[in-house]
C-alpha cells in the first residue's frame, strides 16, 4: 500500500512536470517495486493521470468535438476543427515511433544507467527555453509541419528520462507558439499518446495478478497529484520559469551517473 501511494504520487507529479515520469518510475522501482504486476500498475496510474487532463481541458475538448458540426468556412476560420487535425497529424509520428521502436524503447526501461544521459538531455532542453522568444502562433496559424515536429519530439520522449511535457512544450516554444497554446497543445496531444500506450501495454499485463486496493490507491494518488502538477506547470509556462526544472533534472542525471559506477542498480 505504501509503495502504491508513493509511486502513484510520483507518477502524478512527474507526468506533467517536465522531469520525466518514466525516468522517475524506472529509478524508484529499483528500490521500491510496484505492487503486483508492474505493467498492470503502470497502466492504472497512467489512467489516473489522464483524468486531470480531461478535466482541466474539458472546455477545449468539448469545443473540438462540436467543431466539425458547428464551425463554418475555410480551415483558417475554423480553429477548433483545425486543432483536431493538428492533434491527429502530430499523433502520427508519435504512433509510428511507439509501435516501430517498441522493443528497443522498452529495453531502455531495464537500464537505469541510461538515465544519466536522458535526464541530462532533458535538462539541456529545458534550460534552452529561457532563450525562446515569446510567440503568437496558435491553432489558427500554426503550420502543419510544426505539428509533425512536435509529434516527433513526443515520440522521442517515450524513452525514460526524456520528459514528454518538457520536450513537446519546449519544441512548441522554439517554434513560436504562444505560451498558453504551447501547454494546451502538449496536453491535448498527451490524450491519444497515453491511450495508445495503454492499448499497447494492456496485452502484456498479468490480469490474473490484480490487487484491487493498491491499484485503486495508486490511481487516486496519481489523479490528485497529477491535477496539482498540471495546474502548476500551466501557470509556470504562462509566466515563464519553465527552465528552472533543468537544475533538478541535471541533479538526477548526476545521481544516476554516480549510481551506475557505485553499483546501486541491479
Amino acid at each position: 500500500m505504501l509503495a502504491a501511494l508513493i509511486l502513484g504520487v510520483l507518477q502524478g507529479l512527474t507526468e506533467f512536470l517536465p522531469v520525466s515520469s518514466s525516468g522517475h518510475l524506472v529509478l524508484f522501482q529499483e528500490f521500491l517495486p510496484a505492487p503486483g504486476d508492474e505493467v498492470l500498475f503502470d497502466l492504472v496510474v497512467h489512467l489516473g493521470t489522464l483524468a486531470p487532463v480531461l478535466y482541466f481541458y474539458r472546455k477545449s475538448i468539448l469545443d473540438m468535438l462540436r467543431a466539425p458540426f458547428t464551425e463554418k468556412g475555410g480551415l483558417s476560420e475554423r480553429p477548433n476543427t483545425r486543432l483536431i487535425l493538428l492533434v491527429i497529424l502530430a499523433t502520427i509520428p508519435t504512433g509510428l515511433i511507439g509501435v516501430g521502436l517498441k522493443d528497443t524503447l522498452e529495453g531502455l526501461f531495464d537500464q537505469p544507467s541510461v538515465l544519466s544521459i536522458t535526464f541530462a538531455v532533458t535538462g539541456c532542453l529545458l534550460f534552452a527555453t529561457r532563450w525562446a522568444r515569446p510567440g503568437e502562433r496558435n491553432a489558427a496559424n500554426m503550420a502543419w509541419w510544426m505539428a509533425l515536429l512536435i509529434g516527433l519530439a513526443q515520440g522521442v520522449a517515450i524513452a525514460p528520462g526524456i520528459s514528454r511535457s518538457g520536450t513537446t512544450i519546449a519544441v512548441a516554444l522554439f517554434l513560436g507558439l504562444n505560451r498558453e497554446f504551447a501547454a494546451r497543445f502538449s496536453f491535448l496531444l498527451a490524450i491519444p499518446a497515453i491511450l495508445g500506450a495503454l492499448l499497447l501495454k494492456a496485452r502484456d499485463a498479468a490480469w490474473d495478478e490484480v490487487e484491487a486496493l493498491p491499484l485503486l490507491l495508486g490511481a487516486v494518488a496519481a489523479l490528485v497529484s497529477g491535477y496539482v502538477a498540471l495546474v502548476l506547470l500551466v501557470k509556470l509556462v504562462k509566466e515563464g520559469g519553465f527552465d528552472k526544472f533543468a537544475f533538478y533534472v541535471w541533479l538526477l542525471a548526476a545521481l544516476c551517473l554516480v549510481g551506475t559506477f557505485a553499483g546501486w542498480f541491479a
